[in-house]
């Protein structure tokens, strides 16, 4: 493990809030090289929550996903999910960065669903579902095979296992991702713009699905553009600009009376 310039201050008292939410960001910060892409970013979320995150590109929306499940490593602040500090362990008021061996185990139980779909073109949407659980969960194959089902049925897509993903719409392929990531039991989802990359027609197929989660009580963490489904869906929406939250609040007072000049001119862009 090596150390690191994390705040080492407060790291007990901060420990100390995590009972309150699922998923707490401290004061985390990022930078690539000269440039901050995310300054002192804190936000909560409780469990069963869903939390929209809006704002221009370029904002430090996608960054901010990426280091929950530490597929971007933040450098300064703390991030806690269920309790547990991600990415880094607290040793005689010190922050030690895990190893990645340590970290697997954290990111195990955080689905992600990217812009992209990454579908392993040679595989069958059954292969894709339950290549993790078998590889790295080690399930019997059968078990597998009968929970990928299940979940495919849950999509919309319990007659597509036998398929390619080239053989799927892109609307289809979206929901299998979505499909393998809860094939991992997460206690978390997290969604990176899941359908910016989509056809207009096909966008509804998959804000469906993540309905459904929602309305079943998974903690999900939704980076979007889409306000209908912020508006219908979210319990809290952030709004965020140039690395920071500018505003945070229910999708009544961020949609229908937010309070900072910068959510207004982009909410009058959007809306």
């Amino acid at each position: 493990m090596s150390s690191h310039s994390l705040d080492r201050t407060g790291t007990s008292s901060l420990e100390g809030t995590m009972a309150e939410h699922f998923v707490e960001f401290t004061s985390v910060r990022k930078n690539f090289g000269q440039v901050e892409v995310l300054h002192d970013v804190s936000l909560s979320v409780r469990r069963g929550e869903v939390m929209c995150i809006l704002g221009p590109s370029g904002a430090g929306k996608s960054t901010l996903l990426r280091c929950v499940n530490r597929l971007e490593k933040h450098d300064g602040g703390a991030i806690f999910v269920d309790g547990e500090m991600v990415g880094y362990t607290a040793r005689n008021g010190q922050l030690l960065e895990l190893r990645e061996k340590d970290v697997a185990p954290q990111r195990r139980g955080i689905g992600m669903v990217f812009q992209r779909f990454n579908l392993f073109p040679h595989m069958t949407v059954l292969e894709n579902i339950t290549e993790a659980p078998i590889g790295i969960n080690r399930m019997k194959r059968s078990a597998a095979n009968e929970e990928a089902r299940s979940i495919l049925e849950r999509v919309g897509l319990a007659d597509k296992a036998a398929a390619y993903p080239n053989q799927l719409s892109g609307g289809q392929q979206q929901r299998v991702a979505i499909a393998r990531a809860l094939a991992m039991h997460p206690k978390l989802m997290l969604f990176d713009e899941p359908t910016s990359a989509l056809d207009p027609e096909l966008v509804g197929e998959v804000l469906d699905v993540m309905k459904s989660l929602a309305e079943g009580g998974m903690t999900m963490i939704v980076v979007t553009h889409e306000i209908g489904f912020a508006r219908e869906v979210a319990d809290t929406v952030v709004f965020m600009a140039e690395g920071r939250v500018v505003e945070v609040g229910t999708p009544d007072e961020i949609f229908v009376n937010p309070k900072n000049q910068r959510t207004k001119e982009f909410l009058a862009n959007v809306l």
